[in-house]
């Protein structure tokens, strides 16, 4: 079994920094991880290698410093890893962003499953992971939650709800898009980090990947943002001592002196 992983390296949302003037996140210098929800889709695909047998390989797009993210993949256990880096891909939305990662996932070929998380922490669309699929002409499942039985030319999955969750079984080749609750991501070893720093990590640009730069990139992109800002802190609250009802008389006379409380009669 050959599974492919699309994992991401998100700015700590502690922090995230806008440039004013493109609208975009500033990664230069802000600390970055692995995103939580690609951590729990590394994990499926590193337990089904562990059940079934196989390669599990990491792919993402991103700046260099990306590449300590990917060792920290390969620590955990992924076979290969592969970096799409170029200045032309600077910006992409998650259109042309699925369109780049799609290429690539070509280019290595030969999978049987794509696993990538839900969604990412810096931008919370849920996109790219459908986006890939349909670019690959491939049947998706989201909010993977569990995978219940791996055969020889499908997979059954439950797909998590709003209220429960869905029993679905989808033919292989296809991609999965991993919640939090399909597992718990495993932590790296000592001789895996030794053995990821020892290792070289596979770099592809637009000229690898076969593809135009003006097809790249944030000039390709057809999200335009109008307007991005970080909100003002909101003002400290006020908490109300005493009993219940001295508490709630409190309230009541606070709120009458915003005149946030309209009188019947």
């Amino acid at each position: 079994m050959k599974i492919i992983v699309c994992a991401k390296q998100v700015p700590d949302t502690n922090e995230v920094k806008i440039d004013p003037v493109k609208g975009t996140l500033i990664r230069e210098g802000v600390p970055s991880i692995l995103n939580p929800d690609d951590a729990n889709a590394l994990e499926a695909a590193l337990s089904l290698k562990d059940t079934y047998g196989g390669e599990v390989h990491v792919i993402s797009m991103g700046p260099g410093q990306a590449k300590y993210m990917l060792r920290e993949c390969l620590a955990m256990g992924a076979d290969d890893a592969v970096l799409l880096s170029s200045r032309v891909f600077g910006g992409a939305d998650t259109y042309v962003t699925a369109n780049t990662v799609a290429e690539g996932i070509k280019k290595i070929g030969g999978f049987d499953i794509i696993f990538a998380g839900r969604q990412a922490i810096d931008g919370d669309t849920a996109q790219v992971g459908p986006q890939i699929a349909g670019r690959l002409g491939l049947p998706v499942v989201t909010y993977v939650q569990a995978i219940r039985e791996v055969k020889e030319k499908s997979v059954i999955v439950e797909r998590q709800m709003e209220d429960g969750y869905e029993v679905i079984e989808i033919p292989l080749p296809c991609v999965l898009t991993a919640v939090k609750e399909l597992n718990s991501p495993r932590y790296m070893t000592l001789m895996g980090i030794e053995d990821a720093y020892a290792r070289e990590i596979t770099v592809w640009d637009e000229k690898d990947l076969n593809i135009e730069p003006e097809k790249c990139g944030l000039k390709a992109s057809p999200t335009k943002v109008w307007k991005s800002f970080t909100p003002p802190p909101k003002g400290k609250g006020q908490m109300l001592g005493g009993s219940a009802g001295d508490a709630a008389a409190a309230l009541i006379d606070a709120l009458n002196h915003k005149n946030m409380l309209k009188k019947e009669g």
